[in-house]
């Protein structure tokens, strides 16, 4: 299923949580023996929407009107919410 965030995405104001400098990254990672990869698959569906923010990711099908319980692709502060739940996760 793909929903068109333009309007919803327009009324929101930015989220300008600083996603991390990729050289930070490299160069925190370069001092360690051992690394691990995170495969964080489907992680934005991992991530539940406020509920009663959940009406404004509705939308209509032939069958029925349906919304997100989970945050989804397209919203404009997705990223943002994104790793600032990473952070918190990692303690960083």
């Amino acid at each position: 299923m793909c929903v068109d965030y333009t309007d919803l995405n327009k009324a929101c104001p930015k989220d300008s949580y600083p996603l991390p400098s990729i050289d930070r990254l490299v160069d925190g990672a370069s001092r360690h023996a051992l690394l691990s990869f995170l495969d964080a698959y489907s992680g934005y569906n991992q991530i539940m929407m406020y509920p009663p923010d959940e009406v404004h990711t509705s939308f209509i099908t032939d069958h029925a009107n349906f919304c997100y319980r989970v945050m989804p692709f397209g919203l404009k502060n997705a990223g943002a919410t994104y790793q600032r739940l990473m952070d918190k996760v990692f303690h960083q």
